[in-house]
C-alpha cells in the first residue's frame, strides 16, 4: 500500500501556501517602505527561494513515517 504523498499534492499545497505568502509578504514590505517597486521585488525574490525550500522539506517530511497513522487505508 502506498501511503505518501502524491508530487502532484505536494506541488498544489506548495502553490496556495505560495500564494497566501506573497499577499503577506507584499502587504507587510509596502506598509514598511511604502513602496510598490520594492514591495513587489522582495515579494518576487524571497518567494522563489522560499517556494523552492518549502517543496523540498515537504517531500522530506513525507517521507517520514513518524506521526502518521493510518485508518483503513486512509490517513487521517
Amino acid at each position: 500500500m502506498n501511503t505518501g504523498e502524491s508530487l502532484r499534492r505536494s506541488v498544489v499545497k506548495t502553490v496556495s501556501y505560495r500564494v497566501v505568502i506573497l499577499i503577506l509578504d507584499f502587504t507587510c514590505i509596502y506598509l514598511f517602505t511604502g513602496q510598490v517597486k520594492v514591495a513587489i521585488g522582495f515579494m518576487i525574490v524571497s518567494n522563489i527561494y522560499t517556494s523552492v525550500g518549502y517543496f523540498i522539506h515537504e517531500r522530506i517530511w513525507d517521507r517520514i513515517k513518524w506521526g502518521k497513522t493510518i485508518y483503513k487505508g486512509v490517513y487521517k
